[in-house]
């Protein structure tokens, strides 16, 4: 086994070159290198950072301006809104009254119609002589029967009939059932009087007889 012989050569020609710097000196070098680069990132950063506040500023300012347009239109509306304020302070008090109208005619009967109706269904030659009406109120409602077969009511017709003749109760019994909102009728004595005969008819009706005069419409 050979052994490789290592054999200096000289450069013919070359300056003869001495480093006689001392290792801190070099150390020093190498430091002041990368702190050079060291700044020259912070600089880009802050020029990356201040690049993005100055866009974001724009925009604040392009927000700001937007906002101020808005706060003037919405002002303008405001101002013209105010011309309209009689008219609208007016349709106010309008709804108003249709609520109250609705609910104060919520239960109203239209009785001159409703008794003329009554009439009609009495037997030939039997006229009304009494009449006597008990109805719901819009702010209270109305006695029930306790008598659980009896139908809801919203008011009660009690009324007296005169002929000259026996009167056929049931025949104007059928006829009164006819009418709207009639839920039951009860007869009472017949008697004969003066040379009258007399029938009492104690007839209860429900909301079907209301008038609806009142009640909004669909849509409204």
């Amino acid at each position: 086994m050979s052994r490789t012989k290592k054999t200096a050569t000289a450069v013919v020609g070359a300056l003869p070159r001495v480093d006689l710097l001392p290792p801190e000196v070099r150390a020093e070098r190498r430091s002041g290198v990368a702190v050079r680069r060291a700044w020259m990132g912070v600089i880009g950063v802050a020029a990356v950072v201040g690049i993005a506040v100055g866009g974001a500023t724009l925009r604040s300012i392009e927000a700001q301006d937007e906002l101020l347009s808005a706060q003037a239109d919405t002002q303008q509306l405001l101002l013209e809104q105010g011309q309209y304020s009689d008219v609208r302070d007016l349709k106010t008090e309008i709804t108003k009254l249709a609520a109250a109208q609705a609910v104060a005619g919520s239960t109203e009967i239209a009785w001159p119609s409703y008794l003329a109706q009554i009439e009609a269904t009495l037997p030939e030659g039997v006229t009304v002589s009494t009449i006597t009406i008990d109805q719901a109120s819009p702010v209270a409602e109305y006695a029930q029967s306790e008598n659980s077969l009896q139908a809801p009511r919203i008011g009660t017709v009690m009324f007296t009939a005169q002929s000259v003749t026996l009167p056929s109760v049931p025949d104007w019994l059928d006829g009164l059932a006819t009418l709207p909102g009639y839920t039951d009728a009860t007869p009472g004595t017949v008697d004969l009087k003066d040379g009258f005969y007399e029938a009492s008819v104690t007839m209860h009706i429900d909301q079907r007889a209301f008038s609806n005069r009142f009640a909004p419409t669909e849509g409204e």
